[in-house]
């Protein structure tokens, strides 16, 4: 049942942001509209492909990051390894989903155009179906999750 009840919330808390993302960002993906700062060199393109680092990118993953965290702060249960994997796996398939979703809910893309010509911000790592991120992250957020539950 426990397993359920993570995919449930993993699959509403990402569909709740992607939606909450398109109401921000528009069908003008990795933030290219926003008035935010972009960093652009080595490191950034070692991170995150060809894409910028954005400060919109930068705050919502620190506030996301520090939102999952809330259980231990608020005193609902103890930091442990186990339960620490756990959140690492629930953020790594929560981004991934969550950037598919933008794509599924957003009404100037739809699953239609979830296609490399369309996505100027994935095309350049995009392979057969999917972004590399895809290909990489989902198999380590399930073998993270697994792993969690294993002595």
């Amino acid at each position: 049942m426990i397993h359920i009840a993570f995919i449930l919330v993993l699959l509403a808390t990402a569909a709740a942001f992607a939606i909450l993302e398109i109401q921000i960002e528009g069908d003008a993906g990795w933030a290219e509209d926003l008035p935010t700062w972009r960093i652009n060199n080595h490191w950034t393109r070692l991170l995150f492909g060809s894409r910028p680092l954005t400060g919109y990118h930068l705050w919502v993953h620190i506030v996301v990051i520090l939102l999952v965290h809330l259980p231990y702060a608020l005193g609902f249960v103890a930091p442990t390894l186990r339960t620490e994997m756990r959140i690492i796996a629930f953020l790594v398939l929560f981004w991934i989903l969550e950037d598919f979703l933008w794509f599924v809910f957003n009404p100037r893309f739809g699953v239609v155009k979830f296609r490399r010509e369309h996505v100027w911000w994935h095309a350049p790592s995009w392979w057969w179906i999917m972004p590399r991120e895809y290909w990489i992250f989902l198999p380590i957020g399930v073998a993270i999750y697994i792993a969690s539950w294993r002595g």
